[in-house]
């Protein structure tokens, strides 16, 4: 067998690890293989009798091995990084006290972990930023924003968060594809990044979402707000100008929320939320805007949360509910109504249309709500078939953009006079000219279809579109509404007199029934009355009411026979 230091020696020459013995004047006493490929030496070279030196650069590595000789224990972790030929590298070594026969040494222990620490930078990285523009993402972000509030609560001055969502990206993604949309998204971090100041944090929370906090802005609220409007503004006309992105030249803008906070009053998701709020309202302002949060905002916000929750249960609690406005004809009596939604709540009381309409336009409920008001009308219209005094009413229904699109559309129509049995040509659909102008060729095509089966049709709020005369030839309308901005001014204002008679004009030229909406005054009901209007609808002959009591008034003011 062979001897056991020349077997030790073999062993110590072929460990992974790197070791070098320091005498207890820190000389190197002996050096492993391991040891001299790290460092780029050999064998040959005359590193023996030297100082550690030679190997490496360690602040203090001389005073740490007075310590351990003078029985300081050991030191464990000491991490550094050396050029060698191969490039950077990174190291972690520990220094150990051994006894060798009569004389004490260093163990100088030493691993390479160039590659560990390049899969745990890789690691962080992923974990910590996002990938494709390298900012911080959302972890990171909440990680810093802590800090953030630390640091204000002890300072007592303010930060912002500003959150920041790129004007239509999606049309871009659409129509020049992902590729010229990532090179955007990367633009937008690079200018983001050169518009803050040094400590300031940029971050992509995703999408084309991202968000710039600000750190020590005044300690008066006033003047911290004051601060951040200016870098929003910077940044804001930054993004706004024109970007080269793959031979294209595209121009976007950003809209802007900005909320400002100190300390700790506001935790972490209350300051993005209410940032993200106030983003929000920059877009509704238009776009290309910066708005700050404010408690008021943030109120309405949860109004609406609420109310579009409310709403959604409408139907299924039979909360909803059609009232009627009636028309009359030039003697007075009753040709028709109007049937005009209403949502009767029972804590919030009768909500605005104006309300909740245009909500259940954002939503999509207005396809299930749209479709409940036609089987409704259709109901009605035959209940009052059965009524002497009301089975001549023809019934208005007004269908929203988004109902008339749907592939279902004249199906449902059918459907709903069939199974109730009623004469088509009592149920009328007014549709908006800005609607029919959307795509001509539908609109007419579905039209036609329910024309033929005795459905009648009027064009609702006309003038306040572009219609062409053209298209409102092939249209099968019966019936031109004028709308009721027009008959308001009537008595005064002269554009409105001008437009009201075009108005009359046009439908007496294409034999086509003309009504007046929002008749209030004598004064209106003579002016549209000279000028050939012979049929009205407005305040001067009755408000929208309930059933029972429009069936009442429709028998004090009979229909005609």
């Amino acid at each position: 067998m062979r001897e056991l230091p020349a077997l030790l020696t073999e062993i110590g020459g072929n460990m992974p690890i790197g070791f070098i013995v320091l005498d207890e004047r820190g000389i190197i006493r002996l050096a492993n293989a391991a040891v001299l490929r790290m460092f780029d030496l050999d064998a040959g070279q005359a590193w023996q009798d030297q100082s550690l030196g030679i190997f490496l650069d360690v602040p203090e590595l001389d005073e740490m091995i007075s310590v351990i000789l003078q029985g300081g224990g050991h030191r464990n972790d000491v991490a550094f990084e050396r050029e060698c030929a191969a490039g950077a590298h990174a190291y972690l070594a520990d220094l150990s006290v051994a006894q060798m026969g009569e004389e004490q040494v260093v163990l100088f222990m030493v691993q390479d972990i160039t590659l560990r620490k390049q899969s745990e930078d890789e690691i962080h990285r992923l974990a910590f930023y996002d990938a494709l523009t390298a900012l911080p993402n959302r972890r990171l972000l909440q990680e810093r924003l802590a800090q953030s509030m630390s640091i204000s609560a002890r300072s007592g001055k303010h930060g912002a968060l500003m959150f920041i969502d790129l004007d239509n990206f999606k049309s871009l993604n659409d129509t020049q594809g992902h590729d010229i949309g990532d090179l955007l998204l990367q633009e937008v971090a690079s200018r983001l990044t050169r518009n803050v100041r040094e400590g300031d944090t940029v971050a992509r929370l995703g999408g084309d979402e991202f968000v710039v906090a600000l750190e020590s802005l005044n300690s008066i609220a006033q003047e911290a707000a004051a601060q951040a409007e200016t870098i929003a503004e910077k940044i804001r006309n930054e993004l706004s100008h024109p970007y080269q992105l793959g031979g294209i030249e595209h121009h976007s803008s950003p809209s802007i929320g900005v909320s400002l906070f100190r300390g700790h009053q506001s935790n972490l998701d209350e300051v993005l939320k209410q940032a993200d709020l106030a983003m929000y309202q920059a877009k509704a302002s238009g776009r290309n805007k910066v708005c700050f949060f404010d408690p008021e905002m943030q109120a309405k916000m949860e109004y609406r949360a609420e109310l579009e929750q409310d709403l959604r249960a409408s139907l299924r609690l039979q909360q909803l509910m059609l009232y009627y406005q009636m028309q009359v004809d030039d003697s007075g009596l009753v040709i028709g109504a109007e049937a005009l939604l209403r949502w009767q709540h029972p804590q919030r009381g009768m909500v605005s249309p104006a309300q909740f309409i245009p909500l259940a336009e954002e939503m999509g409920m207005i396809l299930p709500i749209g479709d409940w008001v036609i089987e409704q009308a259709c109901a009605q219209l035959k209940r009052w078939e059965r009524d002497p005094t009301m089975r001549d009413i023809r019934l208005s229904v007004n269908v929203s953009a988004r109902q008339l699109s749907q592939p279902y559309f004249v199906e449902l129509v059918k459907e709903a006079i069939e199974q109730t049995g009623i004469r088509a040509s009592h149920l009328k659909l007014e549709l908006t000219e800005s609607f029919i102008l959307n795509d001509v060729e539908e609109a007419i095509e579905k039209m036609l279809e329910l024309r033929a089966s005795g459905v009648r049709f009027a064009m609702d709020d006309f003038g306040t579109g572009y219609s062409s005369l053209a298209y409102l030839s092939r249209l099968p309308l019966e019936q031109l509404k004028i709308d009721q901005s027009f008959v308001r001014g009537i008595a005064r204002d002269k554009n409105s007199q001008v437009m009201v008679r075009t108005i009359i004009n046009i439908a007496h030229n294409f034999g086509l029934e003309i009504v007046a909406e929002g008749v209030e005054t004598d004064e209106q009901l003579a002016f549209l009355r000279q000028y050939g209007c012979n049929k009205f609808q407005g305040y001067l002959f009755g408000r929208p009411v309930a059933l029972p009591e429009f069936e009442q008034l429709c028998r004090a003011v009979p229909a005609f026979a």
